[in-house]
């Protein structure tokens, strides 16, 4: 399955959900490809790539129609890193007819190659986020539980019907609350979202940033900075979640 985080609102822990479940999935067996589509790179660097040339990245591909870059393996898994440059793709996919959609072409000829592809795009609604939105099979959407995680949904339901045009089928295939705390707010909004029946919804990720941010500084996944860390749980505990919502396979690969 291809799944890509979809929000246009910085700070809600996409990059995090990517890098954490996208390693938690190879641990339990799968085989698992993140693809890094935010210029900032926060992906890539979480993960200890410094060094990411242009070249690595999804850039070519989507301007050139080359091939999808070979990946890096990080951790057991496989990484196309970002590139600061990747954001030259905002002014270059809008010239080329059908480049927003190459990145779907590649994933599709590669099915057989990996059994979940997460891509984490960026806090945009411009043309690399679509470019990243229309290679999935479902988008993945974190809500922050604040008022502009709410209000971010705006620019979800704005672009929606956009990319309806290309691709009909393409919907939600899960939201995911995050930074989730003890203020009373956070409790009154994921009620207020589970009154409305939004779903498919995962339970709330808890607010833990010393956790994330320590990972994040040793260049490690939270599983492998603190294994035995009430985060390390969160993640655990989401991907099961992730893996019985949307029906995550492995699949049958001859010996």
């Amino acid at each position: 399955m291809i799944l890509t985080t979809f929000t246009h609102a910085g700070g809600v822990g996409k990059t995090s959900i990517v890098l954490n479940v996208g390693y938690r999935l190879g641990e339990l067996g799968y085989r698992v490809l993140l693809i890094d589509l935010d210029p900032q790179a926060n992906l890539t660097t979480w993960l200890g790539v410094e060094d990411a040339e242009l070249s690595e990245t999804v850039s070519d591909l989507a301007l050139q129609h080359g091939p999808l870059p070979e990946p890096r393996t990080v951790h057991g898994i496989g990484l196309i890193p970002s590139h600061i440059d990747l954001a030259e793709l905002e002014g270059g996919l809008r010239e080329r007819i059908g480049g927003i959609l190459r990145l779907r072409r590649a994933l599709e000829a590669q099915r057989d190659q990996w059994d979940v592809v997460l891509i984490d795009g960026p806090p945009s609604l411009g043309q690399l986020a679509g470019f990243g939105a229309l290679a999935a099979d479902a988008l993945l959407v974190p809500i922050v539980m604040r008022t502009k995680g709410i209000d971010a949904l705006n620019g979800l339901n704005r672009m929606m019907p956009q990319y309806h045009e290309l691709r009909p089928e393409l919907q939600v295939g899960i939201y995911v609350p995050t930074m989730y705390g003890n203020r009373g707010e956070d409790r009154e909004l994921y009620q207020s979202l589970v009154r409305r029946g939004f779903g498919p919804m995962t339970s709330p990720v808890p607010q833990r940033e010393a956790a994330w941010n320590r990972a994040a500084t040793r260049g490690l996944p939270v599983l492998l900075s603190e294994p035995k860390s009430d985060a390390a749980e969160d993640v655990k505990r989401l991907t099961d979640e992730l893996i019985e919502q949307l029906q995550l396979q492995k699949a049958e690969v001859p010996a």
